[in-house]
C-alpha cells in the first residue's frame, strides 16, 4: 500500500531543503511536467495596461544573478558568502552553476554595492 502525501507533509519535508536543493528540486519538477516555475511572473508583468495606466514603472527591487565568475574563482565565493547566507559548500556550488540568481528582492542601493564588491574580485553580476 502507498502513503499518500499531504500538502503539510511535503510542505514540511521542503523546509528542511538547502537552497540548492530546492533549486534543483524546481528544475527537476519544470522537466517533469514540462513547466516552468517563473512563467505567472513573465505573464503578469507583460499584461496589457489600461490606457489611463500606461506610466512608465520605476523598479525599486532587483534579482542579482553570478553571470561570469572570472579567474578568482575563491575571491567570488568568498564574496558570494559575504552578501548571503550561504555556507561553503552551497556557495562554491552556485559558483560553479553561474550563471545563477543569488539574490532577489534586492534594493537598488544594496545591489549596486553588491554589484561593486563581485567587480572587485573581476565577477561579473547582472541586475535583473
Amino acid at each position: 500500500m502507498t502513503k499518500t502525501l499531504k500538502k503539510d507533509d511535503i510542505i514540511e519535508a521542503i523546509s528542511g531543503l538547502t537552497v540548492l536543493e530546492l533549486a534543483d528540486l524546481v528544475k527537476n519538477l519544470e522537466e517533469k511536467f514540462g513547466v516552468s516555475a517563473s512563467m505567472p511572473m513573465a505573464m503578469a508583468a507583460a499584461a496589457p495596461q489600461g490606457a489611463g495606466e500606461a506610466q512608465a514603472e520605476v523598479k525599486t527591487t532587483f534579482d542579482l544573478e553570478l553571470t561570469e565568475v572570472g579567474a578568482n574563482k575563491i575571491q567570488a565565493i568568498k564574496v558570494l558568502r559575504e552578501v548571503t547566507s550561504l555556507g561553503l559548500k552551497e556557495a562554491k556550488d552556485l559558483v560553479e552553476a553561474a550563471p545563477k540568481v543569488f539574490k532577489e528582492g534586492a534594493s537598488k542601493e544594496e545591489a549596486e554595492n553588491i554589484k561593486n564588491k563581485f567587480n572587485e574580485v573581476g565577477a561579473k553580476i547582472t541586475l535583473k
